[in-house]
């Protein structure tokens, strides 16, 4: 059993943040197998160039594997394992709608902070 939405996603982060981590590289390819070179929404999320982006490919690739769950019988032995792992990255989710809004939050206050700080002290004509 993989966890390749979680591996994929690992792996648009390190990009998107700038992380090197090859050990980190390596174990998440590894995790994701031949899923990281097949076009599709994982491959798309390990190559994420933005925020936006790997939220949005984050959210196909939950779809999709709520699709392969719902395709599943009722007598499969994986299905409480696949449907663990759907609400965990729907979770996930969540938590990166979460700090995405915190972030943009953060980019219109540093325009309101520097505007303030030249209300206080005006910029040199």
């Amino acid at each position: 059993m993989a966890c390749h939405e979680i591996a994929a996603l690992r792996l648009g982060l390190m990009k998107v943040l700038g992380i090197d981590d090859p050990s980190g590289e390596e174990h998440e390819l590894k995790e994701l197998g031949a899923k990281a070179h097949q076009e599709g929404a994982l491959k798309s999320l390990c190559k994420s160039n933005n925020m936006e982006e790997l939220l949005n490919f984050f959210n196909i690739s939950i779809t999709e594997l709520q699709e392969k769950i719902s395709f599943l019988p009722q007598t499969d032995p994986s299905l409480p394992y696949n449907n663990t792992l759907l609400v965990l990255n729907r979770r996930i989710e969540q938590d990166l709608q979460n700090r995405l809004k915190e972030l943009k939050r953060l980019y219109e206050d540093l325009d309101e902070i520097h505007h303030l700080v030249h209300d206080i002290y005006p910029a040199p004509k």
